[in-house]
Order: structure tokens, then C-alpha cells, then sequence
């Protein structure tokens, strides 16, 4: 079984490009504060999220003011 993993993880030219953006949105991610809410950075942040595969509790809570 794992070696069908490997060979399809090899195969496939677009793996790595998804791994390394999910590797680099998960270093954004986790370098920059969470921005506050409303805001135009609140917004690219989330598609960050998105990328980083920051989903549900992995999420940072909205700094409050």
C-alpha cells in the first residue's frame, strides 16, 4: 500500500508545488499576527489560512482591542 502512495506522490509533477505553498503559507501563517477584523490584511490572512490548511481550532483567535 505504501508503495503505491510513493509511486503516485512521485508521478505527480504537482505535488511538490502543493506542498511547498502549503509549507510557505504555514510559515506566513504562523510569522504574522493575526490582523483585526474588517481590515483588507483580515482578508488576504484568511486565504493564507486557506492555503496553510489553518482550518478549525488550528485557526489564531482574532486579537480583541
Amino acid at each position: 500500500m505504501i508503495e503505491i502512495l510513493i509511486q503516485f506522490v512521485q508521478d505527480q509533477p504537482w505535488f511538490g508545488v502543493a506542498a511547498a505553498t502549503v509549507a510557505l503559507a504555514s510559515s506566513i501563517a504562523a510569522l504574522t499576527p493575526t490582523p483585526a477584523k474588517g481590515s483588507f490584511m483580515s482578508k488576504v490572512y484568511s486565504i493564507v489560512d486557506l492555503l496553510a490548511l489553518n482550518v478549525g481550532k488550528a485557526k489564531d483567535k482574532t486579537p480583541k482591542k
